[in-house]
């Protein structure tokens, strides 16, 4: 077992509530008005700030896979640049930038939240995420994080297309884990420097200071789920919702839930391994168990 049992089950109910969250976000995007009269799956605009209206990607499903692609190899290059010159300084504001604008997205989507309070609240929490950061403030923005991404991102992709993701993403990060290794780099990188893209559990209650610090020093264990762990299976059941709706969607985060157990259940303690293959296994059996409730 990877983890102690306390920590797993944290990391698990965690891991679910960002893709309930992901998926009532998206699902709070889509007009049902519009999308009832005219049968066509229309979306409400992103979030308007000061009147300047935020947009989604202007790209066709069919190039979706290598602009998603693209971007993902792209950023971690520039990751490993940051390490390689030990520019701490430089990635917690690249990472800032990210994390208000998802936030945004994802508090923007709901109407009793008007687009200039979202980016205030998005503003206040990535700042205490990122330059003060403490557990608690760092695991409930990774709950809506995620969410805000996929509500730019799902629009524009289809089920071929985030099927092919999956398959790609697998098989990077398990040439990442097991051969060039960068991914365990990147991960030590973020952790050292206190700005962590995905879920992090504190063993001890005891190291209070440290804990509040994140608790990235050696005196306390931690367990981490990195955040394309959360956001690839969040956009797989974010589409899922536009072909076969929002109930049937749910079905897909129970199974990758369950496939995550069963890594976290299985692995070995001090061990990487890469979630996203077994992940994703979890997001093709939720697909298969959907498509055979959507035939009966």
């Amino acid at each position: 077992m990877k983890h102690t049992i306390t920590v797993t089950l944290l990391l698990l109910g965690l891991f679910f509530f960002a893709q309930l969250i992901g998926l009532f976000v998206v699902h709070a995007y889509i007009n049902q008005e519009e999308t009832q009269k005219t049968g066509n799956l229309t979306w409400n605009p992103a979030p308007q700030i000061l009147g300047v209206q935020l947009e989604r990607p202007d790209i066709d499903p069919a190039y979706s896979v290598p602009y998603i692609l693209s971007g993902v190899l792209i950023g971690t290059l520039i990751v490993l640049i940051l390490i390689r010159y030990r520019k701490v300084s430089v990635w917690k504001t690249w990472f800032y930038i990210a994390v208000v604008i998802c936030l945004t997205y994802a508090f923007g989507a709901f109407t009793f939240i008007p687009g200039l309070i979202a980016l205030i609240i998005s503003l206040l929490l990535g700042y205490f995420k990122v330059f003060k950061p403490n557990v608690y403030v760092h695991n409930f923005t990774e709950l809506f994080l995620y969410a805000g991404m996929a509500s730019i991102f799902v629009p524009v992709i289809n089920l071929l297309s985030i099927i092919i993701l999956l398959l790609l993403i697998s098989a990077y990060d398990f040439y990442a884990v097991y051969k060039s290794k960068h991914m365990i780099t990147m991960a030590k990188f973020q952790s050292e420097a206190k700005v962590f893209a995905g879920l992090f559990i504190p063993y001890e209650k005891i190291h209070i200071e440290d804990v509040t610090r994140m608790g990235v020093n050696k005196k306390v264990r931690h367990a981490i789920l990195g955040g394309g762990d959360i956001a690839f299976p969040l956009l797989f059941a974010g589409v899922i919702l536009k072909d076969y709706g929002f109930l049937l969607s749910l079905i897909v985060p129970i199974f990758t839930t369950l496939a995550l157990s069963w890594l976290l259940f299985n692995g070995e303690k001090e061990k990487f391994y890469p979630a996203m293959p077994i992940i994703s296994v979890g997001c093709f059996l939720g697909w298969g168990v959907v498509w055979l409730i959507n035939i009966i």
